[in-house]
């Protein structure tokens, strides 16, 4: 039955269903709301893929109560119009008639298969935007997830509207981002796959700085964590982060991840972006006719030392990417480098990168490619951070920032930051906080010597250490009588820790693969 087919009697009951709001919903009753629909998947699913299913469902339900409440807001403006009401240009997107939230919730058996049909018509209506959005989650698959656990699903998201009236765009974006995390919490080790500790993302944003008009892309964008940094860094530096709609854009290789984060912008309101999925060092999609496109922010935290990376493709590379050389088969971080660094728009473009800190000094296959890096002189800094910030990883990971064209001061020169000691240590898993944020931004804009802190290093310093990028060549701890500090202590401890298990890791799999380990 076509959308025009619905009668007045069938609007008034859906209507029905979504009151008018006289209390709006509070930040914590939504992420409650959120958590337990979470909590109903323990069990039938693995907490990894909680993701897979509840993301999917959060975003129907809101579409499906947005479509009603603008259905709603048109009778108001016409008088009770039910034909206007209907027209295309009322509605964010269509959602055919036989796919409105009531009807799955209100099937009786196969839930599932009934969900995998109405998530794809609705992606069908809505070619431009919503295609693919959904993922690839096994809805029909009876054994992962039941009719019952279906049905449950179902009523306890029914249980709370999502109209705008209700839960405003940054509200719900919130609770996204909180569902984000804690199901990053939850997968750990494979949480790297999607997720970048938001305070990190936040520091790479401050460094870059990206103002509104500007263009920002992401390679390995991930649930996009770092897009809605950049649109909350130019809102709240008075920006109209309207001006960055039709500039941003990511890709993602995988389905699931790619649909989040292109759910992730719709729910924080961005209206206009690109999000691709798609094997970025393989198979880039953004071009300016036949070169690869050029952006004024290029930001992300790709996956620390890809394997199999696809360097045979690399070695005829079309896309003028290999400038430094061709990475090894076991590491793709210079890959990511060079890519970020074709895309830099010219005078303007700048990079701002998450590598493991094995990158600034492993010589086999990599030094003559830091070598070629650094002589283009656009790397700008360099700062190392605290052990065990990551899911999925205990190493110290490091940011990079590049310049197209650095500050007259700061040509021929490169800025390392010592930051290891900024953190607060969890349980499981340490943490960057504001204030430690606040301080590296504080170092970094100084780009100044600081005794046990930051050094300024020129190309014959660079060239002395061989192109090694390892910061305790440049910044040496200051010691009271060669007595360490607690911070220092610290960090060093953790680091390494962190070492001994990689290094047990690395035992262990290579135990394994000889046949001396089950």
């Amino acid at each position: 039955m076509e959308l025009s087919s619905v009668t007045e009697d069938e609007v008034a009951e859906q209507l029905e269903l979504l009151p008018r709001v006289t209390k709006k919903t509070t930040l914590g009753e939504l992420e409650s709301h959120l958590w337990a629909a979470a909590n109903i998947l323990r069990g039938p699913i693995d907490q990894a893929d909680f993701k897979s299913y509840i993301f999917p469902l959060l975003f129907y339900k809101r579409i499906s109560d947005v479509y009603w409440e603008e259905f709603r807001q048109a009778l108001d403006e016409s008088g009770g119009d039910v034909q206007y009401a209907r027209f295309a240009e009322n509605h964010r997107f269509q959602i055919p008639e036989h796919c409105h939230w009531k009807v799955v919730q209100r099937t009786p058996k196969n839930i599932g298969a009934k969900l995998v049909t109405v998530l794809r018509d609705i992606e069908k209506a809505n070619p431009d935007t919503l295609y693919g959005i959904f993922g690839d989650a096994p809805w029909a698959n009876k054994e992962r997830i039941s009719d019952e656990v279906l049905r449950t699903l179902l009523e306890h998201f029914s249980s709370r509207p999502l109209t705008t009236e209700s839960v405003e765009p940054d509200m719900l974006g919130q609770a996204y981002e909180y569902l984000i995390k804690k199901f990053a919490d939850l997968s750990n080790k494979k949480a790297g796959e999607f997720y970048t500790p938001r305070s990190v993302v936040k520091l790479l944003v401050e460094i870059l700085d990206p103002k509104e008009g500007e263009t920002v892309y992401d390679p390995a964008c991930g649930t996009g964590g770092m897009l809605i940094e950049v649109v909350q860094h130019v809102l709240h530096n008075g920006g109209r982060p309207q001006r960055l709609y039709g500039k941003l854009f990511g890709q993602e290789k995988n389905l699931t991840t790619a649909g989040i984060a292109r759910m992730n912008l719709f729910i924080h309101g961005v209206e206009d972006f690109q999000i691709v999925r798609g094997d970025t060092l393989r198979s880039p999609v953004f071009f300016e006719g036949d070169t690869i496109a050029k952006f004024d922010c290029v930001i992300a935290n790709p996956p620390f030392s890809l394997k199999a990376w696809g360097e045979d493709l690399w070695a005829n590379d079309p896309f003028g990417r290999k400038f430094a050389g061709v990475p090894p088969r076991s590491s793709a971080d210079y890959a990511w480098v060079q890519h970020m660094m074709t895309s830099m728009a010219p005078r303007s473009g700048r990079v701002g990168v998450v590598l493991p800190q094995g990158a600034l000094f492993r010589t086999k296959s990599e030094g003559a490619i830091r070598r070629a890096v650094l002589e283009t002189d656009k790397v700008e800094a360099v700062i190392g951070l605290a052990p065990n910030l990551f899911y999925g990883t205990g190493l110290a990971a490091c940011i990079v920032i590049i310049r197209d064209r650095k500050p007259v001061n700061r040509r021929g020169r490169v800025l390392f930051i010592d930051a290891s000691d900024q953190f607060r240590r969890g349980r499981t898993q340490n943490t960057l906080e504001a204030e430690h944020v606040s301080r590296i931004l504080g170092w970094y804009r100084a780009y100044a010597d600081i005794p046990g802190r930051s050094r300024v290093s020129d190309k014959a310093e660079l060239a002395r250490n061989d192109y090694n990028l390892n910061i305790p060549l440049y910044v040496a701890p200051v010691s009271n009588g060669d007595v360490l500090s607690v911070a220092e202590a610290t960090a060093n401890l953790e680091a390494a820790l962190a070492d001994a298990g990689q290094a047990e890791d690395r035992l262990r799999t290579q135990l394994k693969e000889w046949g001396l380990l089950s």
